[in-house]
C-alpha cells in the first residue's frame, strides 16, 4: 500500500504517512495498514528501532479522517466506536507498548490523531514548523485515540484540560515544556537529528530496551510498589539472557559490547 511508504537505514525503519493532499489524515485503512507494519518489522531482527513521520511539507498527520469518520456516526452510536474509537485506540496502544523503540519525527501539522500518535511514541522530535492541537471539541467530541488519558499523564490535569476544551493550537515549543516531545530542531535537520537520536538507542541491548519500555508503560498507571515489582520483574527476564552477559563481560573487559538480542 503506497498509504505509508517505508524505508530502512542502518536497523531503522522509516514509517512515513503518505496522504500529503489529505494533510496525512488517518483514515480506516491507514490505522490498519500501520498495525500490519507494526506487526511486520516487532519480528524482524533487521529492524531495531522505528521512526514515524508525514510526506510533504505541511503535515505530520492533521488527525482522523472526518469525512470517514461521519458516515460511520451516521450509521449508529456502536458502529462508530468500533470503526473510529476502538480502531484508533488499538493502534495508540500497540505504539506506546511496542517492544522496539518508536520515534515521532513531527514535521508539521499534528492535529487530534496525529497529536495522539505524538503521546503514543516513546519518543518524539518536532521541527520547528510543527504545530499542535487538540482540535476535536471543535466538531463536538472528546479525543477518541487516547488523548484524554495520555496528555494529561504526559503534560499534568490543568494544562491538559486548557488543551481539551479550548482546541488551542500550541507551538513545539510548549509540546517541549510540557513533556509531549523530547526536543525541537531546525525543520531541514528533522530527520537526520532523529535518526541520531535513535541510534544512540540502538546501540544497546534491544532486549533491554523491550523491558525498559514494558517496565515503563505498565508501570506508570500503577502504584509505585506495584510499579516496583514489575521494574524487578522485567530485570529477571533479562538475568538469563545472552545480552547480559555480553553487556557485563565487555563492561569489565573494557570493550563497546556486540549485543545479539537473545
Amino acid at each position: 500500500s503506497d498509504l505509508i511508504l517505508v524505508e530502512k537505514e542502518n536497523s531503522i525503519a522509516i514509517l512515513t504517512f503518505n496522504r500529503p493532499k489529505k494533510l496525512n489524515a488517518l483514515n480506516y485503512a491507514t490505522n490498519d495498514f500501520l498495525l500490519c507494519l507494526l506487526d511486520k518489522f516487532e519480528h524482524d531482527k533487521d529492524v531495531k528501532a522505528l521512526i514515524l513521520t508525514g510526506a510533504g511539507d505541511r503535515a505530520f498527520s492533521a488527525g482522523g479522517d472526518i469525512h470517514e469518520f461521519t458516515n460511520s456516526i451516521k450509521q449508529n452510536s456502536e458502529q462508530a466506536i468500533k470503526d473510529f474509537c476502538r480502531r484508533g485506540q488499538r493502534m495508540t496502544a500497540r505504539l506506546e507498548a511496542y517492544q522496539k523503540p518508536i520515534i515521532a519525527a513531527v514535521n508539521g501539522i499534528a492535529f487530534g490523531g496525529g497529536c495522539e500518535i505524538t503521546e503514543a511514541c516513546h519518543l518524539a522530535v518536532a521541527s520547528e514548523k510543527a504545530i499542535f492541537a487538540k482540535p476535536e471539541i471543535n466538531i463536538g467530541i472528546p479525543p477518541t485515540f487516547g488523548g484524554t488519558q495520555r496528555l494529561p499523564r504526559l503534560a499534568g490535569r490543568k494544562r491538559a484540560l486548557e488543551l481539551l476544551l479550548t482546541g488551542d493550537q500550541f507551538s513545539p515549543e510548549r509540546a517541549l515544556e510540557m513533556g509531549l516531545v523530547n526536543k525541537v530542531v531546525p525543520h531541514e535537520i528533522l530527520l537526520k537529528e532523529t535518526i541520531e537520536l535513535t541510534e544512540r538507542i540502538i546501540k544497546h541491548s534491544p532486549l533491554a530496551a523491550a523491558r525498559i519500555i514494558t517496565a515503563v508503560t505498565r508501570g506508570i498507571n500503577t502504584t509505585i510498589s506495584e510499579g516496583l515489582q514489575i521494574e524487578q520483574e522485567q530485570f529477571a527476564r533479562m538475568t538469563a539472557t545472552k545480552d547480559i552477559t555480553e553487556g557485563l563481560n565487555a563492561w569489565i573487559e573494557r570493550r563497546r559490547p556486540n549485543y545479539i538480542g537473545q
